[in-house]
């Protein structure tokens, strides 16, 4: 880049600054970005939940607020279902059967997840919780 004098023959200090911000916005705009954590990419969290005898496991679930989260819930002895009333979630799950599905965690707080089936009186005590700390 040619300089420019001034009127008094010095180089101008403005023209300087114009230059150097430009050479510093140009590298900038070319710079990799850092690479981001797994769940600001997009990929989910992922889950498996099993059902069995009048339980969940694992029966809590933690999570970030904003994650994706991607669960696989499996009933192993007979039907059972994973309702998160919170989350307007609920997957019913045949006799060895397993649902897979997603769902953001935008809510913070801890949220009970139950079998919400009447197939037996032991499925109305399966309790878990989910839990979605604030980021």
């Amino acid at each position: 880049m040619p300089m420019v004098p001034s009127r008094n023959g010095r180089t101008s200090v403005s023209w300087l600054l114009v230059a150097a911000t430009a050479a510093l916005l140009s590298a900038a705009a070319f710079a990799r970005p850092e690479p981001r954590p797994a769940q600001e990419q997009g990929k989910p969290r992922e889950f498996a939940v099993s059902a069995r005898r009048y339980s969940f496991t694992p029966v809590r679930l933690e999570v970030r607020q904003n994650d994706l989260v991607k669960i696989r819930f499996t009933a192993e002895d007979i039907a059972h279902s994973f309702t998160v009333d919170a989350y307007r979630i609920a997957k019913r799950a045949g006799e060895g059967q397993t649902v897979t599905f997603e769902f953001r965690a935008d809510r913070t707080g801890t949220f009970p997840y139950y079998c919400n089936l009447a197939i037996d009186d032991g499925c109305q005590q399966m309790r878990g919780e989910l839990v979605v700390n604030p980021k």
